[in-house]
């Protein structure tokens, strides 16, 4: 194997690139693209939930309550209703997800030590928000009752909680780092997956067969190119994910350099293996999305908790890297993760780099055979 074939090859796959503008976009705009749609259309917190009011009391006791609920962050008061049918009303419509009724004799029983209870409808056909809603009107609830002086009956345990790691419990924290390695994960396998189909597309590459260069040494020289364009790629997603969406970085930055290297090293090889496998540039691009998006996106654990997953697939996602990345950037970001405490993810990392360019070398192997 000699370098300076290596280079030659590399040489030669970067002024293709800088020649196609296609190429460049997707090198370096999708990225930055995917990042501002996922990271501004995805989030989990769940704030300025539109409630309609019914107060039939109308006294200043209701009317501080239903004032609870609209100085919270939770809630946006949006109408009043003068009936149980101006509630189903805009429940209908979904103008509403919240609705609050009080009733007649809430202030009465309130003064003199009674129940006074109050009836609270949750749109439900967003399940994950009508749960956290519901606990926002409990604990909102819970404050106003103690406020008037009527705390509810002494729990036997009074835990303090101590959030670790995101106090804020801010969503965009933990979905911003595990953007990046769906990201991370589109780019590499999609990029690399059209090198060598590229080649038999456009005639180019009995001309490479016909030279010295040696599989391992083309395959090197293709993957180093795209290897460089991945870094860049990481550093710009870094960099936007700590301007501008404010997501701190409590570990190494060298750290996350590093891990994101093992992981674009395996996601490049498993888009060479890829591309020598297809000769054709749209069978490529589609095998490499179904082979890296979708793992990336539904079973690294980024959006949906391994956890709560079927046992089956719980298997099935200990071969998707994305899985062992996530793991990392979120450790990283949040943590200040070490490479001791990573030790696991971190081999994992290597030795799915190791069989993807050896798979790919083999395939190629075949191929110039």
């Amino acid at each position: 194997m000699k370098l300076m074939r290596i280079k030659a090859i590399a040489k030669k796959e970067s002024i293709q690139i800088m020649r196609d503008p296609y190429s460049l976009a997707m090198a370096f705009l999708m990225p930055v693209m995917l990042l501002f749609i996922f990271g501004y259309a995805i989030t989990l917190d769940v704030d300025n939930l539109p409630t309609v009011v019914y107060d039939r009391d109308k006294s200043s006791m209701s009317r501080d309550l239903v004032a609870q609920f609209r100085e919270s962050r939770y809630f946006t008061i949006v109408a009043y209703a003068d009936d149980h049918a101006g509630i189903d009303r805009y429940i209908d419509a979904g103008k509403a997800k919240v609705a609050i009724s009080i009733p007649e004799d809430f202030s009465k029983n309130a003064a003199t030590g009674r129940d006074a209870p109050i009836q609270v409808a949750v749109d439900g056909s967003d399940s994950n928000t009508a749960t956290i809603a519901l606990g926002y009107i409990a604990a909102i609830s819970d404050q106003y009752s103690r406020r008037i002086g009527k705390p509810l009956a002494a729990p036997a345990i009074d835990p303090r909680v101590r959030i670790w790691y995101n106090p804020e419990l801010k969503s965009r924290n933990f979905i911003v780092p595990g953007l990046i390695a769906v990201i991370m994960a589109i780019i590499a396998a999609l990029l690399s997956s059209l090198t060598i189909s590229r080649e038999w597309e456009r005639g180019t590459m009995e001309q490479l067969i016909s030279t010295p260069v040696k599989p391992p040494e083309l395959i090197i020289g293709k993957l180093s190119t795209y290897f460089v364009i991945g870094f860049i790629d990481v550093v710009m997603a870094a960099l936007i994910g700590a301007y501008l969406f404010d997501v701190p970085l409590k570990g190494s930055p060298f750290l996350l350099m590093v891990f994101s290297s093992l992981f674009l090293f395996g996601g490049l090889g498993l888009g060479i293996f890829i591309s020598a496998s297809a000769k054709s540039q749209l069978l490529a691009s589609q095998a490499s999305l179904i082979t890296s998006y979708l793992p990336a996106l539904l079973l690294s654990g980024f959006m949906f908790s391994i956890s709560n997953m079927p046992a089956p697939l719980q298997l099935i996602t200990h071969i998707v890297p994305a899985r062992y990345f996530v793991t990392m950037l979120k450790s990283v970001y949040l943590k200040g993760g070490t490479l001791k405490l990573l030790i696991f993810e971190t081999a994992a990392l290597a030795i799915f780099g190791i069989i993807t360019f050896a798979l790919a070398n083999k395939r190629f192997r075949k191929r110039i055979e």
